[in-house]
């Protein structure tokens, strides 16, 4: 070996790998003679020249740059490293895993109502996985003028599309405003599919996307209770069934002895409403139709009315 052989060697190698970048440039360092790439589990290691993709390698390794990787170099197979020169490149590492983010509306958003001209405002939270579908594609969309690019730059294109989306999907699914949790699934599959042709324009799938939970303001969940509620009362089937579980879940005498009052008072009420039978009452000494004087038999003597 000679006495500059490796001294100007550098490894290339995304050494602060994070899961919520989603590349990473190697950049500004030129590649001397005895340098190695590294390319760690979940990543791809893409080279550029002047701007052009010379090539991408993504089994993961230990690798001799002038023996392992030049000659699968488009336009740089027959580089030769010399005494000072070296090779001004750039090399794009590539984050291949499949990432969870967290989401949440900043805004309320306005969903349309008849009863609301407004429309109604509502606040949607959830999570969506991101992950690099097309390595060129992602290369020259953003990566030509970027150092980086974060989770956090996925979720900022993602929000700024999503009160549209949710209205659209909403309005879609969503019959029952005070209701949207039961057609989340729906509403999240719709919006996945949109999100996730738009984000492959830039290279990025959207291989999932789950709406967890809808709010409303606190005084529309208040009046939403309270119709839920008059409602419940009103059916004394579904009365006692909460009577009965409240016990059970609460346990205890005092709690039991609280159920079977409420269902003691919802079977009366249910009794006092529903017609029932009784003993036939006196035969009237007088007819309440004609006002003739009865006979003591069932009908009147004179007109035929019923008596009892």
């Amino acid at each position: 070996m000679s006495l500059f052989g490796n001294q100007f060697s550098n490894v290339i190698e995304w050494n602060e790998f994070r899961d919520d970048v989603l590349f990473w440039k190697w950049s500004n360092q030129e590649i001397k003679k005895g340098s190695r790439l590294i390319i760690r589990p979940g990543q791809d290691a893409v080279f550029l020249y002047n701007g052009t993709v010379e090539g991408i390698f993504r089994e993961e390794g230990n690798y001799e740059v002038e023996s392992d990787i030049l000659p699968f170099l488009s336009t740089l197979k027959g580089f030769q490293f010399g005494f000072n020169s070296g090779l001004r490149a750039e090399v794009l590492f590539i984050n291949t895993k499949e990432i969870l983010v967290k989401w949440g509306t900043k805004n309320p958003v306005l969903i349309p109502c008849s009863s609301l001209p407004g429309g109604m405002p509502v606040r949607a939270f959830g999570t969506f996985t991101c992950k690099v579908w097309d390595d060129s594609v992602l290369i020259e969309k953003i990566a030509g003028i970027r150092r980086q690019f974060t989770v956090d730059d996925v979720k900022e294109r993602i929000l700024s599309s999503l009160g549209q989306l949710l209205m659209k999907w909403i309005s879609v699914q969503g019959k029952d405003l005070f209701n949207l949790q039961m057609n989340a699934t729906e509403i999240g599959s719709g919006i996945r599919e949109d999100l996730d042709m738009e984000m492959r324009a830039v290279g990025i799938s959207i291989p999932s996307f789950t709406v967890t939970s809808f709010s409303y303001p606190d005084e529309v969940q208040k009046m939403a209770e309270q119709a839920a509620a008059q409602s419940m009362i009103g059916d004394v089937g579904r009365f006692q069934q909460v009577a009965l579980g409240q016990s059970l879940n609460q346990g205890g005498s005092a709690a039991s002895g609280m159920a079977g009052m409420a269902a003691g008072m919802a079977m009366g009420q249910q009794l006092v409403s529903q017609p029932h039978s009784s003993a036939p009452g006196p035969i009237p000494n007088f007819c309440p139709n004609c006002g003739a004087k009865t006979s003591g038999t069932n009908f009147c003597g004179n007109c035929g009315y019923k008596l009892i």
